[in-house]
């Protein structure tokens, strides 16, 4: 029983660092939604690192979001029998109306070689795409 409860009692633990904090309402929330098994991180706010790449919460108003995108280039797009290649990409968006208490969401994702980012607000509007700042292959580090 005492495993049982011990077990119990990590896994709880583990899961408390998944959680994000509650959003303040006085911001505006971001929220990273890379597409499919990719990894989106929130890297930093008018050029000032983030604490959490998890999220972005910004003041209202307008903001430049940077962030970081990995994600895999499929064989096939590469050549025949080619194996997939790992890319690390550097992204920023800027928005010019961050409203405060609103909620946002990014979504990330690649078309070939090239990543892409894109802002959607609370009713799924499109509000702002994000350029590409570079690139990396991960497979040649």
């Amino acid at each position: 029983m005492r495993g049982f409860a011990l077990v119990l009692l990590l896994s709880s633990l583990a899961g408390c660092s998944l959680w994000l904090p509650t959003p303040d309402p006085a911001q505006a929330w971001i929220e990273l939604t890379p597409h499919g098994e990719t990894r989106l991180q929130a890297l930093a706010v008018d050029g000032r690192a983030l604490d959490d790449d998890r999220y972005f919460q910004v003041m209202p108003g307008s903001r430049t979001l940077e962030m970081r995108y990995r994600f895999e280039v499929d064989g096939d797009d590469i050549g025949p029998g080619s194996a997939p290649l790992p890319r690390d990409c550097k992204l920023t968006l800027a928005y010019d109306r961050f409203a405060a208490g609103s909620h946002y969401r990014l979504v990330a994702g690649g078309y070939g070689f090239r990543p892409w980012a894109k802002l959607y607000d609370q009713h799924q509007y499109l509000l702002a795409r994000a350029e590409e700042q570079g690139c990396d292959d991960l497979a040649g580090r």
